[in-house]
């Protein structure tokens, strides 16, 4: 039988190489990396991963991260413009759009985008909502700001065909956005002349 690691740290790697962007090279690395410095970089990471689940919520309107118990801080902003709604695909799409400096209204993270191959479909989203939002906050320009691979085109269509008649103004992220690509391969600078050139959805 070939030597290997302990059973624990197999099962760490294993862990590891279920993270997105690990492979088994990078997760043994790292699960080295771990074991190599002790207690003083386990426990600490092991108690923030402890945490996480209790401390970190979605906020119910945006759904952007917030500590639980704390109001949102983009949700509750009086300074934010109320009536120019953005969607994303993900959480970490809406630091982005902030890190341009270019949009100050509301956000709406969806949770992804429809994917009939990955079974994503219009109800595991959140879309219900984002209707809903539109409506309540009396929205005057709705913002698709999603990738514009396959799947984020067939999104922004979706929302865009539920959204007309509803005297929404319906625009996309224009110039600058790469053919095929998502917001988390966009510069901050490349980020903010698509904003600047967004175009209406006919």
């Amino acid at each position: 039988m070939p030597l290997d690691y302990p059973p624990t740290l197999q099962r760490l790697v294993a862990q590891l190489k279920s993270l997105p962007g690990l492979g088994p090279r990078s997760a043994e690395r790292l699960m080295l990396w771990l074991v190599q410095g002790g207690k003083d970089r386990v426990r600490p990471l092991a108690a923030t991963l402890d945490s996480l689940a209790e401390t970190v919520a979605a906020c119910d309107h945006c759904g952007f991260f917030i500590e639980s118990g704390s109001a949102c801080m983009l949700c509750h902003n009086p300074k934010r413009q109320r009536r120019l709604l953005c969607v994303v695909e993900q959480a970490s799409d809406v630091l982005r759009l902030e890190r341009s400096g270019a949009y100050q209204g509301l956000y709406h993270v969806l949770g992804g985008k429809l994917s009939p191959l990955d079974n994503v479909t219009p109800e595991d989203l959140r879309i219900a909502p984002l209707l809903d939002r539109a409506k309540d906050l009396d929205v005057e320009e709705v913002i698709l700001a999603l990738g514009s691979d396959v799947e984020g085109e067939a999104t922004a269509s979706y929302i865009a065909d539920l959204l007309r008649g509803a005297g929404v103004t319906i625009t996309r992220l224009a110039q600058g956005m790469p053919a095929g690509g998502a917001l988390d391969h966009v510069d901050e600078l490349t980020l903010y002349q698509a904003l600047q050139g967004r175009r209406k959805v006919d």
